[in-house]
């Protein structure tokens, strides 16, 4: 049965809609999808593995987005960096140094100034302190409105005592005195005396004749009460504690030193005290004694100044904070942010000529003002990278190559790229057979300069020096022979493993 002609013409543009999706979905295809990635760069050089940036230590066999940061992996090409020997350093072309803000400096002589401060607070003067007790037994009958933390003038009167005892050897002082015998008389004021009267109140009763048997109770010197144990109407006895006095003419500052800076102390330090009650002025004084225990809660040591508190301005409990004085001596000295801190070691990027980078060790000194001592590893004019030095340091890594270590004796470092070896080395080839924390298996080749055959042995070495190393990798070294046994001082890859 034929199809009708508006049938057939329906039919027709349906066909023809379906060729024309089709093309359209093709050409968009085309349009849309993207070239697969090449494992081969379009210049031909040699792609050994990927890796991130961010994750140096992790390589990939090929491409892709990083499992770590959301971006590509980027490609480590053949001879982008010279590992012939790590004493030549990782190269860096300079228009990426610059794009990734790699900044260096110049190690340069230069005086460190003493850059001890602690926090310290405003203390009581420990050897300055009275303390008032009833020398007899007795009634209280008046006090004079005292209270602790008052401060009062020496001789300041506490307290009124009725002394009953005192009534019955005055009278008998008295008696004698009118026989004219002096041995008598001697006798009966020293009995006034072991009663606990003084010399004035004696003086009282020889002047006048008429007893005493009530005695104010004064301050020995002026200060703070810091305790007063004295009441109307109370019973006292002999000896029993009223009072005790802190003198404020001299006050102390106790400065908290951490136990990591406490070497830098000494007695008889000068030291300058600022407190935040008397801004833009600055008391001077010095480190009386160095506490000999250290507190262990906050790990510090206690240096204690004495200062004159004149008008007693200096009031206990007030914070202060201490500048210790120190000898400015000349040193070599690189900004501290220079410095990688790697557990026991520091090390610098040192910039050589050419866009190549060494890392060596150095050895740290005093810190301050944001500059560090360089005691071993660098010389004077040598430039170190301040900023950018991680983003080096991980390329080094990738590269194999190997921190330089600090010479054996004084401080001097040769420039970059280094002599070949160190007096007293001896340099092999080998292939690695095992890596350990601090020591490496070889199978090295006749070593003729200590007469060594080829063998397979153990040698001790640096952790950094072994890092990057694996079974099957080709290696020239070199080593000596401490007592400790064979140990390598350098290392540098020669070829990989199968």
């Amino acid at each position: 049965m034929s199809a009708s002609p508006p049938t057939k013409l329906l039919l027709a543009g349906a066909a023809a809609l379906v060729v024309v999706a089709g093309a359209g979905g093709y050409g968009l295809a085309r349009l849309t999808t993207k070239p697969a990635m090449s494992d081969a760069p379009a210049d031909g050089r040699k792609v050994l593995y990927w890796y991130d940036p961010m994750v140096p230590a992790q390589r990939f066999d090929k491409p892709g987005k990083s499992p770590f940061m959301d971006m590509q992996l980027v490609p480590k090409y053949a001879g982008e960096a010279d590992t012939s020997g790590s004493s030549a350093g990782v190269r860096i072309d300079p228009a990426i140094a610059q794009s990734l803000g790699v900044r260096t400096v110049e190690a340069r002589q230069g005086v460190l100034a003493g850059g001890l401060t602690a926090t310290g607070v405003v203390d009581f003067n420990q050897r300055d302190v009275a303390v008032v007790q009833a020398r007899s037994g007795g009634f209280v009958q008046k006090v004079y409105g005292r209270a602790p933390g008052d401060v009062i003038e020496a001789g300041a009167p506490l307290a009124d005592l009725l002394v009953p005892e005192w009534g019955g050897a005055q009278a008998e002082y008295l008696a004698v005195r009118r026989t004219g015998d002096a041995a008598l008389i001697a006798a009966a004021r020293q009995r006034l005396r072991l009663l606990g009267m003084s010399e004035g109140v004696i003086a009282a009763i020889d002047r006048d004749g008429r007893a005493r048997t009530t005695i104010t109770i004064s301050t020995p010197l002026g200060g703070v009460i810091t305790k007063l144990d004295v009441r109307a109407g109370m019973t006292v006895t002999a000896g029993q504690g009223l009072a005790e006095i802190n003198g404020l003419s001299r006050v102390w500052i106790t400065a908290a030193v951490p136990e990591a800076q406490a070497g830098q102390l000494r007695q008889d330090q000068p030291v300058g005290v600022a407190l935040a009650a008397y801004p833009g002025e600055t008391l001077r004084g010095a480190v009386q004694a160095i506490l000999p225990q250290a507190q262990g809660d906050s790990r510090t040591l206690q240096a204690r100044i004495e200062l004159a508190n004149p008008g007693g301005k200096l009031r206990p409990g007030m914070f202060a904070t201490v500048s210790f004085d120190s000898d400015a001596r000349p040193a070599l000295l690189l900004p501290s942010e220079a410095v990688i801190r790697t557990g026991p070691r520091a090390i610098v990027m040192l910039a050589g000529e050419n866009g190549r980078y060494q890392a060596v060790e150095v050895k740290i000194g005093r810190e301050a003002g944001g500059q560090s001592e360089i005691l071993a590893g660098l010389n004077a004019g040598q430039k170190v990278v301040a900023s950018g030095q991680f983003l080096i340091d991980s390329e080094a890594s990738l590269a194999g190559l190997n921190v330089r270590p600090l010479p054996a004796t004084g401080p001097a470092m040769s420039t970059m790229p280094p002599a070949a070896a160190k007096p007293g080395l001896a340099e092999a080839t080998g292939r690695v057979e095992q890596v350990n924390q601090d020591s490496v298996t070889l199978s090295h080749g006749p070593v003729p300069a200590i007469g060594w055959p080829a063998m397979t042995m153990a040698f001790r070495a640096d952790p950094m020096l072994v890092r990057g190393l694996k079974p099957g990798d080709q290696v020239s070294f070199a080593f000596d022979q401490p007592p400790a046994g064979p140990t390598v001082r350098r290392t540098a890859k020669t070829g990989g493993g199968a």
